[in-house]
């Protein structure tokens, strides 16, 4: 075979190795590059929707969890209180009743974060049917003195509770479940350390066979019901010692009057003055001289002169609803998912229940995270692409030499088929025959 036509012959072959495989190999592998890429952006461009629809929801749910433990940890307490009339009245079957009834708290010692397990109850009190206390348990042992006539709201230990009033005045089985009570702690004192310490007083009449005989009484110990939000930031899983208000990012409680009773700043949860008045929320009018007091105790309720979207949320919660919110709050702008505490009773009725769990997030923090994360999309899309470009130039080069040795073998192959001098004869009778037509 002449030398030209052979190279020729090897040129198209090679050329159509090429054509069926190279060529669409690449368009393939650009279309799944050019996917990618397409794929990189809408990802990136949805990611803090998305992000943003998926972590309220989360958040919610986790509010929805947190207010059902509150709930069936307050009914466990009342079960508690219906027990202790039924108990032996003794002071030993008393003190072992409190010393009984523990649960675990996160504590600071030793510079060392740990749970240990601390008596629910600060006080356990039988009081006779004039008001008498007749037996008092405090911080697990006996009382020797100290007793008083708390018919007397005055005689009480925050000089202003009125439960043996409204405890005499239910039927058995009833039982009165106060608000939470506790010195108020300003905002001097939080910097300097001290937190707020306080109960829920709960009581329950006791009858004999004259009818009415007093009443039993129980202070529990409000660290065990604020434990519960204390240790919550909403955008972690885990949980933390204590969540900082600075970051906008926290869980907190809110009664059924709108009022904080638990907050990482604790100059913001309801408190007493020492002679057992309440000290007053603040207002579009009082604001600023309870600021510079250090007092700012919190009725969201009352707080539509810093963001109408305050009192909506307390509305909504109040009602017993379920939802997401957004406020301004510290010159923050929040959003807060928040649920019911579904504990009911007499002093806590339906729908609002006892109260409320609000879990709020920094919006521009929760951005950051969003924007983040888009972030990150993005250099996996360009790593992604980099690559496929990468294998695109290799697989080219190496599918070129390939080509281009098969060809060469194709026509080695044709060369040893087809005998020497066989197509030179078939040329010369093709060219006789067209001399002999002409």
């Amino acid at each position: 075979m002449p030398e030209n036509k052979k190279d020729k012959q090897l040129f198209t072959v090679a050329r159509v190795f090429f054509l069926l495989i190279v060529i669409p190999f690449s368009l393939m592998a650009i279309l799944i590059a050019n996917g990618i890429l397409k794929l990189g952006i809408t990802a990136k461009e949805r990611a803090i929707n998305v992000l943003d629809q998926k972590s309220q929801e989360e958040i919610k749910i986790r509010a929805i969890n947190t207010a059902d433990e509150v709930a069936n940890f307050l009914m466990e307490r009342k079960k508690d209180l219906l027990i202790a009339t039924i108990i032996p009245a003794t002071e030993a079957s008393y003190k072992q009743f409190v010393n009984e009834n523990k649960k675990a708290i996160w504590v600071k010692q030793d510079n060392k974060i740990q749970q240990v397990l601390a008596p629910l109850y600060t006080e356990m009190s039988l009081i006779d049917r004039n008001g008498n206390e007749v037996i008092k348990i405090v911080n697990g042992g006996a009382a020797k003195s100290g007793f008083g006539n708390v018919s007397n709201p005055a005689n009480t230990q925050y000089k202003s509770e009125d439960y043996f009033s409204k405890a005499s005045k239910l039927n058995k089985g009833e039982v009165y479940i106060g608000h939470v009570t506790g010195w108020y702690v300003n905002k001097l004192d939080f910097d300097k350390g001290k937190r707020f310490q306080g109960i829920i007083r709960m009581a329950t009449p006791i009858f004999g066979k004259e009818g009415f005989s007093g009443v039993i009484s129980l202070a529990l110990d409000f660290q065990h019901v604020s434990g519960f939000t204390d240790h919550i930031i909403p955008t972690q899983s885990g949980y933390v010692f204590r969540a900082d208000a600075a970051t906008g990012s926290y869980a907190y409680m809110v009664d059924n009057r709108g009022l904080v009773i638990a907050h990482p700043n604790d100059y913001h949860i309801e408190g007493l003055y020492p002679d057992g008045t309440p000290v007053p929320p603040l207002t579009d009018k009082t604001a600023e001289a309870m600021s510079k007091k250090g007092e700012e105790v919190l009725d969201l309720n009352l707080l539509g002169f810093m963001d109408p979207g305050l009192p909506a949320v307390a509305k909504d919660a109040a009602a017993g609803n379920t939802g997401i919110k957004t406020y301004k709050f510290a010159g923050q702008t929040k959003f807060v998912a928040f649920a019911p505490i579904k504990f009911y009773s007499n002093d806590y009725p339906k729908p609002g229940g006892f109260g409320w769990i609000g879990m709020g997030v920094n919006v521009e923090k929760f951005n950051e995270m969003a924007t983040k994360a888009s972030q990150d999309v993005e250099k996996e899309v360009k790593a992604w692409t980099t690559t496929i470009v990468l294998i695109i130039i290799i697989s080219v080069i190496l599918l070129f030499f390939i080509s281009a040795l098969l060809s060469r073998g194709i026509g080695r192959s044709i060369d040893a088929e087809v005998p020497a001098g066989s197509q030179e004869a078939v040329f010369d009778e093709e060219d006789e025959e067209d001399k002999e037509n002409k």
